[in-house]
């Protein structure tokens, strides 16, 4: 099949042919429709987070199923899925604890060492990122990182579900629980960031408040659901956000993954108020906050992929969508060819775009 593969950070993936493997018991070959070009990924291509090579990035992805492991009953061939790298082994602490998104055993839902990798090239063994590695024709993965859907969804939209729509609106709803009626501010624009806005809409929040650096991705954030807006690039946006609420908001969200940004989503809250990170900070970077503002009971939080249960939240969120409250198809700003993955990342660092889907088909 073909594959996008990382030979190390810094260089451009390329496109070659790699082996896949038959599925064992609990593993699902899947034929890949789309797959979302997600900022995190990025993070590895540019040396933030260091990951082995050779290697098939891609962790948001929607598919076909085309053959299943004889232990697999929860799905079936011709199955319409969505791959979600929190893939769970369901009988660990944090699993049976209501925590699916941070099994601490991973280990058992992949191969083992001394097993044939699935994936590889010349015999050798290629990573598979994230457990899925979605920029490529196929997946072979365990069946805890699928959720079955219905055909009522078209797969480039599912995609998007499965990485940045759980990661931003699981944050609002799940990790910080917002009530009706808050008023929020979300620091970066690009699909995290449209999605924690949406998140923060349909929970009912008063005020949103949309920061980013580039004027496109304000509107975007407007179009969304965005109340208001602040223009990063020439304003202070915590002083900003003060001024618009007088003491700040009640909750705050990190979309990027940028030190100065989690510092200022701690600023602009409000006494009481809750600081949620969901970017990813690059490897050694420490966040410094006020100390004496912890005693106003402000409070910083990370997030783990929207602290999901995929297999639940997934089918809400395609509700969501069909019911016309969730919008999917204006986050898709551009589609592509798996050739066309470093256009993508260019666009994407660019400020050019929310969502750049591959095609598969």
């Amino acid at each position: 099949m073909k594959a996008a593969v990382f030979h190390g950070p810094k260089e451009p993936l390329t496109i070659e042919e790699v082996e896949i493997d038959k599925p064992q018991d609990r593993e699902v070959l899947v034929r890949t429709v789309a797959s979302g070009v997600c900022h995190s990924d990025l993070h590895f291509v540019d040396g933030f987070y260091p990951y082995t090579a050779p290697a098939v990035l891609g962790h948001e992805a929607a598919g076909i199923v085309e053959e299943v492991g004889k232990a697999v009953s929860y799905i079936k061939p011709g199955d319409h899925v969505i791959a979600c790298l929190s893939v769970f082994c369901g009988y660990c602490e944090d699993c049976m604890s209501g925590h699916p998104n941070r099994c601490s055993n991973r280990a058992a839902t992949q191969r083992p060492r001394n097993e044939k990798p699935r994936l590889s090239q010349g015999g050798k063994p290629v990573r598979q990122f994230a457990d899925l590695s979605t920029y490529a024709e196929k997946m072979l993965v365990h069946e805890n990182a699928l959720v079955k859907i219905g055909d009522s969804i078209p797969l480039d939209r599912a995609a998007l579900i499965g990485c940045g729509v759980t990661t931003g609106m699981g944050a609002v709803l799940n990790t910080a629980r917002i009530e009706p009626g808050s008023t929020v501010a979300v620091f970066g624009c690009g699909g995290v960031g449209i999605a924690a806005i949406q998140g923060a809409r349909i929970a009912g929040a008063r005020m949103i408040i949309a920061v980013d650096q580039f004027e496109n991705k304000l509107a975007m954030g407007k179009k969304f659901g965005a109340t208001h807006t602040v223009d990063a690039s020439h304003t202070d946006a915590v002083d900003a956000i003060r001024e618009m609420t007088g003491s700040g908001v009640d909750y705050a969200f990190e979309a990027v993954g940028v030190k100065k940004l989690a510092e200022q989503c701690f600023e602009c809250i409000k006494p009481g108020g809750t600081a949620t990170i969901i970017g990813m900070i690059p490897v050694g970077q420490k966040v410094e906050i006020d100390g004496p503002k912890l005693l106003t009971e402000r409070k910083i939080q990370g997030s783990n992929m929207g602290s999901n249960r995929f297999r639940i939240d997934m089918p809400r969120y395609i509700d969501y969508y069909l019911q016309g409250r969730l919008n999917l198809d204006d986050m898709i700003s551009r589609r592509g060819k798996l050739e066309d993955v470093n256009e993508a990342f260019r666009a994407m660092k660019a400020g050019e775009v929310a969502r750049t889907v591959l095609m598969f088909e």
